[in-house]
């Protein structure tokens, strides 16, 4: 049940920021700001006991109904143009075993190294089609995720497999091919985007 907190005699600037939490769990400053909210206005829930300070700049709703996601979601507010691969997405598309206690985010190779403050978080870096391709979004607590998809992911695996294991790449890859998570096309493209197709030949050649 909801707490009566949100509901003392919040103004109608304050009810805004109560409505922008709830619909996305959590909220930045400078979203806040943006929006016409005083930096002032969020501290002064905070006091209340309707916002909690999540890390620099961020702010949940302390009544804020939480997935099993919420890491993904905080990941993709604080990285700004960040995807969320490796074992996150495995993780995310159900694939495999994995549950990592960082969130693995892939960003540009020019781009600076993300502040984690807030949460764990482990940068790939990537650059040109092998960071822009294959990427969904999904909504998670209001919140547009950018996630690589599974075929993407897996060769993803490959490529990064000094830093996961190989043991990971091959479970994903068995895994996400008996449940036809992906098609035998869609690896063959990431894995010449990506230049592991020399790498990856062997077992594709043997589940073909």
């Amino acid at each position: 049940m909801e707490s009566n907190r949100s509901v003392e005699a919040a103004s109608p600037l304050e009810q805004r920021i109560l409505n922008l939490a709830k619909s996305q769990s959590t909220i930045r400053t400078r979203d806040a700001i943006a929006g016409g909210i005083h930096p002032e206005d969020l501290r002064r829930l905070v006091d209340r006991g309707v916002l909690l300070k999540s890390g620099r700049g961020m702010y949940t709703y302390i009544d804020a109904e939480l997935t099993e996601y919420h890491s993904l979601a905080v990941a993709s507010q604080r990285v700004e143009h960040g995807v969320i691969c490796l074992l996150s997405a495995l993780q995310f598309h159900g694939i495999g075993t994995q549950a990592p206690f960082e969130v693995w985010v892939a960003i540009d190779v020019h781009a600076r190294r993300p502040n984690s403050d807030v949460l764990l978080l482990r940068p790939v870096y990537m650059s040109g089609l092998a960071l822009s391709a294959g990427i969904e979004t999904h909504a998670i607590e209001g919140t547009p995720v950018q996630i690589f998809n599974p075929a993407k992911t897996i060769v993803d695996c490959f490529k990064y497999r000094h830093k996961i294991g190989l043991d990971v790449a091959l479970e994903a890859l068995r895994e996400s091919w008996e449940s036809r998570r992906c098609s035998m096309d869609e690896l063959w493209s990431y894995a010449k985007i990506c230049r592991m197709s020399k790498v990856m030949r062997p077992y594709l050649e043997y589940l073909s």
